[in-house]
């Protein structure tokens, strides 16, 4: 149904699909994901943007997401403010703001939002989740998290930010502990959801299980899925 869901809600996994795979949003709510993240940014190529919002939007209108959480991750600056008018109307629960930096992303997306709902009779909240995947923006994780009042949880995606200052990705993921702990922290002094980075290599079930065991012990709540079969 049309309800959002509250703000505090699990997000223990956040499945990403790609907006413009009609197969695979159609069996969005399948596998049992906290939160479904319907992708109109890095999973899709600039020449299918216009496609991906049409399937994502008729996807929020005719698919049975089996109570997870309905987020789509928008593009970045006005592209992606744009986005919001193929997704308010249909009663996306959350937006994922893509390579946050700077307060004012949030700010923006947060004003265009309250400007659709009215306008589109959308009774229920709209949640904001900023993705920290830069310097900058591990550096402001708190101010980025505390931007708005409709903020839920703030993520942090790993690789962008290993490759901008320069580092490997690794299994340990040492490059990337200082980001996930100011994610952690900026989350956490915000009073929002601390969401982690997906495992890279999807076939390793047992290596998942580790990192999963490491984030929540760090004080994580959720980890994005970039696999269905990453969920359980």
């Amino acid at each position: 149904g049309p309800g959002g869901g509250p703000r505090e809600r699990l997000r223990r996994s956040c499945l990403y699909l790609p907006g413009n795979d009609p197969a695979a949003l159609l069996h969005a709510g399948r596998h049992g994901p906290d939160v479904v993240v319907l992708d109109l940014e890095d999973a899709v190529a600039p020449a299918e943007k216009d496609a991906a919002r049409t399937l994502v939007r008729n996807a929020l209108r005719t698919v049975d997401f089996r109570g997870a959480e309905r987020a789509v991750r928008i593009n970045q600056g006005d592209h992606g403010l744009a986005d919001l008018e193929w997704i308010v109307p249909h009663h996306a629960h959350a937006v994922l703001i893509p390579r946050a930096e700077d307060p004012e992303q949030v700010v923006h997306v947060r004003d265009r939002v309250d400007f659709l709902r009215p306008a589109h009779l959308v009774e229920t909240p709209v949640w904001l989740i900023p993705v920290i995947e830069s310097a900058r923006g591990a550096w402001r994780a708190c101010e980025i998290a505390g931007a708005a009042d409709t903020v839920a949880a703030l993520a942090f995606h790993a690789e962008d930010y290993a490759a901008e200052i320069g580092a490997e990705r690794t299994r340990e993921g040492r490059e990337s502990f200082w980001a996930r702990s100011q994610v952690l922290n900026g989350a956490r002094a915000a009073g929002v959801q601390p969401l982690d980075a997906a495992f890279a290599d999807a076939g390793d079930l047992e290596g998942l299980r580790r990192a999963a065991a490491e984030a929540r012990a760090l004080g994580f709540e959720g980890q994005a899925c970039a696999h269905a079969a990453q969920i359980a």
